[in-house]
């Protein structure tokens, strides 16, 4: 969605190509984005209440300005729907008012970019991932899994997915939740859309099934 794990972890899925990010500290009392760290501690702090339980997220990994936080937005898209803003690496949820919850993200890296309107057809809590064909042919190593590889903290899509369609078929694209705090601001996946567990637990939640999905051209 590189590190590996025996060989093949959730990274390499996702990636399929090394990564190296700046961790970029935080020394101040505030961060550039004027959310104090104990604010930052707290969005992204651990969820032991999980079916696997979440640790806190290394928040010296992540750039402030992709710290989940409200912001005015001006759209046509009514309230609720999700915008994905790949250039920028940010997905929006649309609020009343013209504001929306701002949550950084990881998108497609070069070659698997896309654009257009779907929507959320089902959702999943620590789903079962299968990898897909194409994938299978460019990473053999994943098709130990093609018959699924169960929910866990080590699996592609974390703790909640939401799975995006198009006119009634499923596109293989994901809206998922990354324990990777490193890949925030970067386009490193297959196409998939990337949020820190803890930002996507707090969009799935406020996210039915028929929510309408906008993904800008990069």
């Amino acid at each position: 969605m590189a590190g590996t794990r025996a060989g093949l972890d959730r990274r390499s899925f996702l990636v399929g190509s090394a990564l190296s990010v700046s961790a970029l500290g935080l020394s101040a009392c505030k961060t550039s984005d004027t959310m104090s760290l104990a604010e930052a501690q707290g969005l992204y702090g651990p969820m032991p209440q999980e079916k696997f339980p979440i640790p806190a997220v290394d928040i010296s990994k992540v750039d402030p300005k992709y710290y989940r936080r409200t912001v005015s937005y001006e759209t046509k898209e009514a309230p609720g729907t999700i915008i994905v803003d790949p250039k920028n690496y940010y997905v929006y949820r649309i609020e009343e008012g013209g504001a929306a919850t701002r949550y950084g993200a990881n998108v497609g890296r070069d070659g698997f970019l896309w654009s257009g309107d779907a929507y959320v057809g089902r959702k999943s809590e620590w789903a079962t991932w299968t990898p897909p064909k194409e994938m299978i042919k460019r990473q053999p190593e994943a098709a130990k899994y093609a018959r699924g590889m169960p929910g866990g903290l080590d699996n592609p899509l974390g703790a909640r997915t939401l799975h995006l369609y198009q006119n009634g078929a499923y596109t293989l694209y994901t809206i998922y939740a990354s324990s990777d705090p490193e890949t925030i601001g970067s386009g490193i996946t297959s196409g998939c859309v990337g949020l820190l567990s803890q930002d996507m637990i707090h969009l799935y939640a406020r996210t039915p099934v028929k929510t309408k999905v906008v993904v800008l051209p990069a």
